[in-house]
């Protein structure tokens, strides 16, 4: 997980994906395949786009509708 440090600056930190996540989450529910879609070219890897998905989850800022496997904004 990249979080900022004296290396790693904001900008190349997940914590920078997260406003890119947030606003089209706050525009529709996705799945996670489509909205990994719509940002791949702002994001370096699926792995970081994991990171940041686990860290809006744990900060209870986006959920998961289980019955139709769609993510949606939760603030």
């Amino acid at each position: 997980m990249k979080l900022p440090n004296k290396v790693i600056t904001y900008n190349e930190s997940i914590i920078s994906k997260f406003p890119i996540v947030l606003s089209i989450l706050r525009n529709e529910d996705c799945k996670a395949i489509e909205l990994f879609n719509q940002i791949k070219n702002r994001i370096e890897d699926i792995d970081n786009f994991l990171d940041v998905l686990d860290c809006l989850f744990a900060l209870g800022a986006i959920n998961l509708n289980e019955q139709t496997r769609r993510l949606h904004y939760a603030i």
